[in-house]
């Protein structure tokens, strides 16, 4: 079985998906580049909750949770089945590492999980279980919930996370050009990732600005958790740059 690395996936906005961009382009890339996995494990930044909770429906609806979009994005679906025995053994993983884990059930796919994979595995034929993001909870806890479940890896399970390198949707709204203090972060937060710094990625808010880039944590906490299911002593690396506005759509592999 072919160990994949773990990803973070800047996911954009929903209707990145209509468009050509080199992001879209690279999300189209990456699907055939990498093996193909026998399950992905993705956690979303818009599917939040107080503790981990592993979705464990064998066939997941669709939800759109964003307003005024073009249209033909409320017509997409994304029929992949869900992944309920890898729910289970995830949230196994999770219980053993003492972080107190929830099976849900009844949730579907929201843009944070349909958008990118619609556009990496289009045939929509791998099992998908999504897991949630803790935005109580910090950097530090999301690399102990990624290292617990990195052994899923060794099982061929594709694991992402899938939020946002840089998320101020205000500055962006606001018609900002990409600011220094964007840029800043962000450069600040590959230059740590693809050193491997578990301390910087736990402790995400000390870097430059970086409550300034996520007034809100919910969109950055999937990178710690993708560096933690890399592995002990993972190290990271970006597979993609682009920046719009205050908004990176940066993406990494870790292992």
């Amino acid at each position: 079985m072919t160990k994949l690395p773990s990803l973070f996936l800047s996911h954009g906005a929903p209707n990145f998906i209509l468009y050509d961009s080199d992001t879209r382009d690279f999300w189209r890339d990456i699907g055939g580049k990498l093996p193909r996995p026998s399950a992905i494990l993705i956690m979303s930044a818009h599917f939040t909750t107080a503790q981990p909770a592993f979705e464990k429906g064998a066939t997941p609806g669709m939800i759109y949770d964003f307003g005024g979009f073009e249209p033909e994005l409320y017509q997409m679906t994304y029929p992949a089945p869900g992944a309920p025995a890898l729910a289970e053994k995830a949230a196994g993983l999770a219980q053993a590492a003492g972080l107190a884990p929830v099976l849900s059930e009844g949730r579907g796919y929201d843009h944070g999980t349909w958008v990118p994979l619609k556009v990496i595995y289009p045939d929509a034929d791998i099992p998908v279980a999504t897991l949630s993001t803790q935005p109580n909870l910090g950097g530090a806890h999301h690399i102990a919930l990624g290292q617990a479940l990195a052994p899923l890896r060794d099982e061929g399970v594709l694991i992402i996370g899938s939020g946002g390198a840089t998320h101020n949707l205000r500055a962006f709204f606001g018609g900002e050009d990409t600011p220094d203090w964007a840029r800043t972060f962000n450069e600040w937060l590959c230059e740590r990732a693809e050193a491997g710094d578990a301390d910087a990625i736990a402790h995400w808010e000390r870097g430059p600005d970086a409550l300034r880039n996520h007034p809100s944590p919910e969109h950055l906490l999937p990178l710690p958790f993708a560096f933690g299911a890399g592995g002990q002593g993972a190290k990271g690396k970006r597979l993609h740059h682009a920046i719009v506005g205050p908004i990176s759509l940066d993406a990494y592999a870790f292992e």
